[in-house]
């Protein structure tokens, strides 16, 4: 008996210590499966994470986190085989409708983190509605999720086993796609 109680009582910590990344609700809107991947310090880092509103209609119109210099929403796009993302102002939440941020779609960008974002690791995140105002939520770093790209660094350049093609020596490298060649790289 008295085994069955530690037991439970340690099983009742644990889920009361995950309950803030795992949900936070107010005003209508809930926000729960908040996580990031891995990241360096001074580098992106991103978020993802799902809305779902029990009240009126609303839209999600920022973030932010002590963790990051900025924290943004975007949304990434496939352009004829092209991945490109586009920083969005403000993404509906439509009640019954969950909206979910996830990698290949709307995200929050982490932009200048302060700190490496290591696995098992929470760090907290504020969203802005328009109608029902900020909502703090717990990210999690995700174990085995990879590292987090550095959104700027390779603009759709194709990869074969992890590297950039190969171009014989001494000649120019092709362009590849999404890449301005002599300008900036367009995402």
């Amino acid at each position: 008996m008295r085994r069955h109680l530690l037991a439970s009582a340690v099983l009742c910590g644990a889920l009361l210590g995950m309950a803030p990344s795992a949900f936070a609700q107010q005003n209508g809107i809930a926000v729960t499966d908040a996580w990031s991947r891995v990241a360096m310090a001074g580098r992106t880092g991103v978020v993802y994470l799902t809305i779902t509103d029990s009240g009126a209609p609303d839209r999600l119109t920022g973030a932010s986190s002590p963790v990051a210099a900025t924290a943004t929403l975007h949304e990434t796009t496939d352009d004829h085989g092209v991945m490109k993302m586009r920083p969005v102002a403000a993404l509906p939440v439509q009640p019954g409708k969950p909206v979910k941020l996830a990698p290949g779609g709307y995200h929050i960008m982490l932009e200048g983190l302060k700190q490496p974002l290591q696995p098992g690791e929470t760090f907290p995140l504020t969203l802005t509605f328009a109608n029902a105002g900020t909502i703090a939520a717990t990210a999690t770093v995700q174990k085995g999720a990879g590292m987090a790209m550095d959104h700027g660094s390779m603009g759709g350049m194709p990869m074969q086993n992890g590297s950039p093609p190969a171009t014989p020596a001494g000649s120019p490298p092709a362009a590849m796609p999404g890449m301005t060649m002599g300008g900036t790289p367009q995402h």
